[in-house]
């Protein structure tokens, strides 16, 4: 019993994590279906539509296993593999993978990835951020409320208020990014200083 019992932990991690990362990612996607022109019940529509199609999705696959019943050898092996392959890394001892400490993000890069989802309107919002990062395989499961506190620490200019298309939201504007940032600022000052 206790032979089956690590081999079991591990499929059964991995099983679980992969089920958070795939419904992660349909949130996520559901999520960039949100129109940001619209205001209202018609700006989600995008998000149901993408629901809807997830579900026709999951309903063509049932249809299908249920008239090729040997299909789900295949799709039972896939995950089983899958799952053993991801147990792996998350079932790993401390002792196995070496600490790091996560880097501190450079706050003048944070404001080239701001600019870089701006594009050439004036402000973004937020949850547009998330959704660019996200595409990238990013901040996978974060909500806006973590890239809020992440901004706040690098002391990058956000405001509750800034409209894209007539939409009020948290988000960035382009002159704030613009402008020296706060550290940028003092440590200008703290030269000038020693050099008088």
């Amino acid at each position: 019993m206790s032979r089956l019992a690590r081999p079991a932990g591990r499929l059964a991690t991995g099983s679980s994590t992969l089920t958070g990362r795939l419904a992660a990612r349909a949130a996520a996607w559901c999520a960039r279906g949100r129109r940001d022109d619209l205001t209202g019940w018609r700006a989600a529509l995008g998000i149901l539509l993408r629901l809807v199609l997830l579900l026709f999705g999951a309903y063509l696959l049932a249809r299908i296993v249920r008239a090729i019943p040997a299909l789900m050898w295949l799709l039972s092996t896939g995950w089983t593999v899958a799952a053993w392959r991801t147990g792996r890394s998350a079932t790993e001892t401390p002792a196995d993978t070496p600490k790091e400490t996560p880097a501190e993000p450079d706050p003048e890069a944070v404001r080239a990835l701001l600019l870089e989802a701006m594009g050439d309107a004036p402000a973004v919002h937020l949850r547009t951020v998330l959704a660019h990062l996200q595409e990238r395989g990013q901040w996978e499961g974060r909500k806006v409320a973590d890239l809020r506190a992440a901004l706040e620490a690098l002391d990058i200019p956000h405001d509750r208020r800034v409209k894209v298309a007539g939409v009020p939201t948290w988000g960035v504007r382009r002159r704030d990014l613009q402008a020296p940032s706060p550290a940028a600022v003092q440590e200008t000052s703290t030269t000038a200083s020693t050099a008088a």
